[in-house]
């Protein structure tokens, strides 16, 4: 069986995370996966991981932040994104498509339906959600507000983030090691790590920023590449451990005792699968809010920018039954990728 996964974006960061590790749960039952990413995406993270990757138009029209005009744009773009899906789609003969959020769902739905394949979507933005259900089963990911609903239409199911297997194999002691080169690291305090994705937000450094001012009684750690250069100079390395884009969060994710993390996106399973409890910080990225403590019930505490250090002691002081929630949401998370790839599957047979 050979399954066609179309995804929106850069080929880099949350899109194309989600993908991968979906790919990776088809791939151990024994299903070829390829890849199908716009003309201008990179296509290293997936060619390094031995998948074939086929350069088709994925627009893109925003995300939770589309506008009236980025959405006529990138309908313009659709028309021609489709049919580019499709013709790969019967030239390649797959035997389904699966459309990975945004753009790469609706171009999934919409070249799968006329080259008459299978087709099964993530979603979990206005638009997606309003045109993918139309042709085919969408899953509904924990950012969309339809998540937080009791009941869904037959053609449409709630689905947790697919994360990779490595996750739950943090290694404390490997993260001991790391930042143990950072000359301001003390073994003695507690951790807390700073993240909003692979880009790092201006919020999330004000945070820390805050967070730093108030008390030097923990080791502060910020991840990830600025979303702007100018955004290093409000770095201040004598108070923060600013480890760059790394391949060890699952191991810092383990080690640290709190993590701090934007509302929304994979970080947040991730984060849940360590057994560790979250702030999330509101309105971080492009003023969104998703609202995951509605989702993850009892795991995290809501916050903003500006009541961070509030939040934190707040976490501190509820922390065990913090922890019992997210060691429960945790093990959901962790059985999302193999329950995704079980279901479209089951659904082809």
């Amino acid at each position: 069986m050979k399954i066609l996964f179309i995804i929106t974006g850069r080929g880099m960061g949350g899109d194309s995370s989600v993908a991968l590790n979906l790919m990776q749960a088809f791939e151990k039952k024994g299903v070829i996966c390829e890849a199908g990413l716009d003309e201008s995406a990179h296509l290293d993270a997936f060619e390094k991981r031995g998948y074939r990757c086929h350069k088709i138009s994925v627009p893109q029209a925003g995300g939770h932040s589309a506008t009236k005009l980025s959405l006529i744009k990138g309908a313009l773009r659709l028309i021609k994104a489709t049919f580019k899906a499709k013709s790969v789609i019967k030239k390649e003969d797959y035997d389904a498509v699966v459309g990975i959020l945004g753009g790469g769902a609706i171009v999934g739905s919409l070249g799968g339906k006329f080259a008459r394949k299978p087709t099964f979507s993530l979603i979990s933005t206005p638009t997606d959600s309003k045109v993918c259900p139309r042709f085919n089963k969408s899953y509904v990911l924990p950012e969309h507000e339809l998540f937080k609903v009791d009941s869904l239409p037959d053609n449409m199911v709630k689905a947790f983030y697919p994360l990779p297997d490595n996750i739950e194999e943090g290694n404390e002691k490997i993260a001991l090691e790391k930042l143990k080169e950072y000359p301001i690291f003390d073994e003695n305090k507690k951790t807390i790590l700073f993240s909003s994705g692979s880009s790092i937000f201006k919020g999330i450094i004000e945070a820390i920023n805050l967070v730093a001012n108030r008390t030097d009684e923990y080791n502060l750690v910020l991840v990830g590449l600025p979303l702007h250069d100018e955004y290093l100079d409000l770095i201040d390395e004598n108070t923060t451990i600013y480890a760059g884009y790394i391949d060890w969060i699952n191991h810092l994710f383990k080690f640290s005792d709190l993590s701090v993390l934007t509302d929304d996106g994979i970080s947040i399973e991730e984060a849940l699968i360590c057994e560790k409890p979250i702030v999330t910080l509101t309105r971080v990225k492009w003023g969104r809010y998703q609202n995951m403590a509605g989702v993850f019930k009892g795991a995290i505490i809501e916050s903003e920018v500006q009541d961070v250090y509030e939040s934190i002691n707040m976490a501190f002081e509820n922390y065990d039954s913090l922890q019992k929630s997210a060691i429960h949401y945790g093990k959901l998370c962790n059985e999302a990728a193999d329950k995704l790839a079980d279901d479209i599957l089951n659904q082809l047979k």
